[in-house]
């Protein structure tokens, strides 16, 4: 990865495990660093993309346009010379798929709620002139409210002279596809969408495909046929819906105005299907607004400003999220304050000095004077400005914010009224902030002792500070408290900087970053002197002490324990390591190809000529009630239906 797109995810974004991967993008779980929030960071490769690039282009112009209840949000797009980040609202619960072949079939009262969402999103979706033109299984997650979210707008089409323009393009999964795309006819695009509708509704009340062939001509002679199999347990409203939306003549389908009130759909005296969004566009929320202007140090009238310019960048992403933390119930509040511009735009200009080692003071020291919610350090285990100085009140006490000096020599007071600085934009930005503002802002009390690392001579020695330490500067003298983490200290050499700013492959703690992404830090180790590897050292020795680490998935700490799932097959075997050998016995037979890591099966298949056809991964673990063992099964990459029937002859065949 360029330093570039490094530093722009990094930036903003902790980035952990994958949790997703496609033809030509991979999907990691992030943390978005100020709000604390969860995110999809989708990641593409514009070389990779190749044709497929204006895909990517329609699908981020697509999202910037909807916002609905059952849509999953676009928060942040970053794009860089080489790579294209999309970060998106994560959804704990996986695909619909997953769910679907984890219970083998829905039952008609769970498929309705679950149907009458699909809908929703989709009436919406048409009211504002799309065609989505990739509906499926895979497409639909779930959230953490048990809700779905469509996703995956790349294929879809606005046509300009409205959604009964007449569509060409053949595009979408041919399972799913109308029979009037697989005949190369002319087709409106909201009628084909309710044909997938159609096979996607059969597929949760059946656990199978309407139309299904592993030859691909045979499967559209079925589908032109539109001849299914009704299967006994099918209720006959369930059946007559079906036959309504999978029609071969389109203008016999049902419309999805129609479906809002089928009566299949408003049975139990439901009501009919609400699809307005509950969340319109670009709305404006005055509490995040607030809270941000708090933080930016900003008027609310300029944060607004800001924030309606909707360029989805750091701005966008931090109000959109702070909106969802508000719809949940969470406090509406950011975990870190500070003045002026933002500080990760502060650390990257300090950190932009190539000049600079080490021990040495930039040339100018104008970097805003970071305060950051321990809660939040204690999670994130970072502390991301290198002239961070640590603050900790009185109980009940509130503290005004210490003005910065562009000198060493200048002393620094805990009044506003008698802080002199050399730097007469900081001494004003100051008096200004502490005139208009009515309650100076409350720091957070200290939860649990800090641990400090003093230099003597060569030697790093650990230390359990009092208190009421007085932190002594050669920049002036500071009589605080030294605010604690439960992870990190402040490194203090009183020869060189102040504090310690630690490096953004270290605080991102990604289980699985391409060894591309990692520059940053390489360019990092390049520039740094020996006192910057002493102090390296001793950091790594103080994390060891505080937080000792296991290796995940070590065959020594035994199978992960988890909580039953949707995912999750369970056994009535109690020996793990049996089941697990059963398992790689088998996987030769199958033709799959397979990397261990500890109890965890890293497999794929692939095709005559090496092209990777199939990714998954099977972990065998230990469930908590009832007390057995399980395999994990999460489909990476792949048609679903084939992962399908391979996992379940994989664990067939292994007599578990």
């Amino acid at each position: 990865m360029d330093v570039d797109a490094s530093g722009d995810i990094f930036q903003f974004y902790e980035l952990h495990e994958t949790i997703g991967t496609g033809g030509f993008a991979k999907v990691k779980l992030g943390r978005h660093i100020i709000t604390g929030e969860k995110v999809a960071v989708k990641i593409m490769d514009k070389k990779e993309l190749g044709d497929d690039l204006p895909r990517v282009k329609t699908e981020i112009e697509a999202m910037k346009n909807l916002s609905h209840q059952n849509i999953c949000r676009l928060y942040h797009v970053i794009e860089t010379s080489r790579r294209i980040y999309m970060v998106l609202e994560y959804c704990p619960g996986g695909e619909l798929f997953d769910y679907i072949i984890a219970k083998d079939r829905l039952s008609e009262n769970e498929t309705r709620i679950f149907f009458r969402q699909i809908v929703s999103a989709l009436a919406y979706v048409h009211s504002q002139g799309y065609a989505h033109r990739d509906l499926k299984p895979e497409n639909l997650l779930i959230d953490e409210e048990h809700n779905l979210k469509l996703i995956d707008f790349g294929l879809c089409a606005k046509p300009k002279g409205g959604l009964d323009y007449h569509l060409m393009t053949c595009c979408g999964s041919p399972a799913y596809a109308a029979p009037e795309l697989i005949q190369g006819r002319a087709y409106i695009g909201s009628e084909a969408d309710v044909w997938s509708m159609g096979v996607l509704l059969y597929a949760l009340l059946c656990g199978f495909l309407p139309f299904d062939d592993d030859n691909v001509m045979v499967l559209y002679r079925k589908i032109t046929r539109g001849k299914y199999e009704i299967p006994c347990w099918l209720s006959p409203g369930s059946v007559i819906l079906l036959d309504q939306m999978m029609q071969v003549d389109p203008k016999k389908r049902i419309t999805l105005r129609q479906l809002l009130n089928h009566p299949w759909l408003i049975q139990g005296g439901i009501g009919p299907v609400e699809w307005h969004s509950k969340y319109p566009l670009r709305y404006i929320d005055d509490d995040c607004i607030t809270e941000m202007a708090v933080c930016y140090r900003k008027s609310k009238a300029n944060m607004l400003n800001m924030v309606s310019e909707w360029r989805y960048d750091q701005t966008t992403a931090t109000y959109l999220l702070l909106l969802a933390k508000k719809k949940r119930g969470k406090p509406v509040r950011l975990a870190t304050f500070f003045y002026g511009d933002s500080l990760f735009k502060a650390t990257n200009e300090l950190k932009s000095k190539k000049n600079l080692n080490f021990g040495e003071e930039p040339e100018s020291t104008e970097i805003p004077l970071v305060l950051c919610s321990m809660d939040f350090l204690d999670e994130c285990a970072f502390i991301e400005d290198p002239t961070f100085v640590p603050l900790s009140p009185r109980k009940n006490q509130r503290t005004k914010y210490p003005s910065e000096s562009s000198s060493r020599d200048t002393e620094y007071t805990t009044s506003c009224k008698q802080k002199e600085s050399r730097n007469v934009e900081n001494k004003e930005n100051i008096n200004s902030v502490c005139q208009k503002t009515a309650e100076p802002f409350v720091l957070p009390a200290p939860k649990t002792p800090s641990y400090k690392m003093n230099s003597v001579g060569k030697k790093n020695i650990l230390m359990t500070p009092n208190k009421n330490t007085t932190a002594n500067f050669k920049t002036g003298n500071v009589c605080v408290k030294e605010t604690p983490t439960k992870k990190y200290a402040d490194l203090i050499n009183t020869n060189n900087l102040a504090t310690f700013s630690l490096s953004p492959e270290r605080r991102s703690r990604s289980l699985e970053i391409d060894p591309e992404q990692d520059q940053l830090g390489s360019a990092q180790k390049k520039k740094g002197t020996k006192v910057f590897g002493s102090l390296e050292r001793g950091l790594d020795k103080m994390i060891t002490m505080l937080t000792p680490s296991k290796k995940k998935g070590s065959m020594k700490d035994g199978p992960r324990k988890i909580k039953a799932q949707y995912n999750v097959t369970s056994t009535n075997m109690v020996n793990a390591d049996l089941v697990l050998n059963q398992i790689i016995s088998i996987l030769p037979e199958k033709n799959v190809d397979y990397t261990q890591k500890g109890y965890t099966l890293k497999c794929k298949t692939q095709s005559d000529f090496g092209k990777v056809t199939m990714q998954f991964e099977l972990e065998v673990c230990q469930l908590s009630k009832p007390e057995v063992v399980g395999i994990r099964r999460q489909r990476l990459k792949g048609d679903a239906w084939v992962y399908k029937r391979l996992v379940e002859d994989i664990l067939t065949c292994s007599n578990v």
